[in-house]
């Protein structure tokens, strides 16, 4: 079980980061809220992660917060939730606005998150609701935060970048492409723009 990574981060590529840790390089799947707050290519990163083993694929998830990875393997108890649905549930708000929803039972904001159902969403209140009366605030494991001032990429790579980090989250190639659309800004980076994004479906 790989549990911890600690090396210097290669490649970003929404919602996956390639992290190179002793001359081998790891593919970890982050949530869109975990993935914001990595520093920059070529400086050091620390990621609590979760190995997921299929018969087809095995495949790293990563957090900056134990309560991050705590909640997403929650999620994945849940009947009908998979990781790459849970992945799209924490990248589409974080643990204390999840958390607070199916506290409040907000269906009306659960059903927003790409592949959530009201079935789905009825489901997830039902069965975490007295799972998560233990999570509190946890410190955070990221060693470096981002810099804001990255390079600035041509406007139809972000773009683009954009709306395959979308579909890898679960939404369908049109409505990713409507909803960067809508939101797009000249001066946004890649990640400010799945940000905006992602805030604007909820």
């Amino acid at each position: 079980m790989i549990g911890r990574l600690r090396g210097t981060i290669i490649e970003k590529q929404p919602p996956k980061v390639l992290i190179e840790v002793g001359g081998i390089g790891y593919d970890v799947f982050m949530p869109m809220t975990c993935f914001y707050e990595l520093p920059e290519n070529g400086l050091e990163v620390i990621v609590l992660t979760h190995f997921s083993v299929r018969e087809d694929a095995q495949i790293l998830y990563g957090f900056n917060q134990e309560q991050e990875r705590e909640l997403f393997r929650e999620l994945i108890k849940v009947n009908g939730v998979g990781p790459k649905l849970a992945l799209a549930i924490l990248s589409g708000m974080s643990a204390a606005q999840f958390i607070s929803a199916v506290e409040q039972g907000e269906i009306k904001t659960l059903v927003k998150l790409p592949g959530v159902g009201n079935k789905t969403a009825q489901r997830l209140i039902v069965e975490m609701k007295d799972r998560l009366k233990h999570f509190g605030e946890q410190s955070s494991n990221v060693s470096l935060v981002s810099d804001l001032d990255s390079v600035q990429k041509l406007a139809n790579q972000i773009e683009s970048e954009a709306v395959s980090a979308l579909i890898a989250l679960g939404y369908k190639p049109q409505e990713a492409s409507r909803i960067i659309s809508k939101v797009i800004n000249p001066d946004m980076d890649c990640e400010t723009l799945i940000r905006k994004a992602l805030k604007s479906v909820l």
